[in-house]
């Protein structure tokens, strides 16, 4: 009776320390995989904060990016702005100057007409050696000044060119063919002029020659002794000829009393 207790006691005991120890094994089993699963949350946690911190880097990254280039910006629009201020000066000092030039546009046109019409009456008065040619400048200038297609600037050279044409002809010497009336009849002559001083003409047969007598306005026949020297001229006037000295008819003008 007492052997049968005690092994039921053992047996207890040995059924109590199965239990334990398959309670304890459960245990075990459970922080080893509460521990893996620690593990596991840990090695997510890092990986999100990973991810976390690679998108903070570009994130940052993006910011400096953006930082350098409104700081560029920013210096390029001042500098932007400092083009646009000269460019306003410049624009103002321009038409200050156009204002300016509308100015003496409203005194250059009356000057020029004058200066046109000087310039007719000066040709008009003086010695008519290729008066065809220098009266149809005149005209010429005269259409200018009524065509709107051509600027002041350009209207005012013509007349400035004209007046230095006139200027020149008084230091040459040439000479060219042309009609001249005597004495109601038409002939074609070699005319020679030296500056304004004097103004020749000689038929083509070199048998009669004129010289312009600009006091009275007409032509004075020459002698026969004036005939030689009268081709010479026209020959040099051509470059037919070396130049050399030759006596000329002048016609002085007559002094005042």
């Amino acid at each position: 009776m007492k052997k049968t207790k005690l092994a039921s006691a053992v047996i207890g005991a040995v059924a109590l320390t199965v239990t334990g120890m398959a309670s304890a094994a459960d245990a075990l089993t459970n922080i080893q995989n509460a521990d893996k699963q620690i593990q596991q949350d840990a090695v997510n946690s890092q990986q999100k904060i990973n991810k976390l911190y690679d998108q903070t880097q570009d994130m940052l990254y993006e910011y400096r990016q953006v930082v350098d280039e409104t700081e560029t910006l920013a210096h390029y629009n001042d500098y932007v702005q400092t083009l646009v201020d000269d460019q306003d000066l410049r624009i103002a000092s321009l038409q200050e100057q156009i204002n300016g030039i509308e100015r003496t546009k409203q005194g250059v046109v009356p000057l020029m007409t004058r200066m046109i019409s000087s310039l007719e009456q000066f040709v008009a008065m003086d010695v008519p050696f290729k008066a065809d040619e220098r009266t149809a400048r005149v005209n010429r200038l005269k259409e200018v000044m009524g065509d709107s297609n051509i600027s002041t600037s350009e209207k005012y050279r013509l007349v400035l060119d004209a007046y230095q044409i006139e200027n020149e002809y008084g230091n040459k010497m040439d000479a060219y063919e042309g009609k001249l009336s005597i004495d109601g009849k038409e002939l074609t002559v070699d005319f020679f002029h030296l500056g304004r001083v004097v103004f020749l003409a000689q038929s083509l047969d070199q048998q009669n020659a004129w010289v312009w007598d600009n006091e009275s306005r007409s032509w004075n026949a020459l002698g026969d002794g004036s005939m030689r020297a009268v081709s010479n001229a026209i020959k040099m006037a051509r470059r037919q000829a070396a130049p050399d000295l030759i006596k000329l008819p002048v016609q002085a003008a007559e002094s005042a009393e």
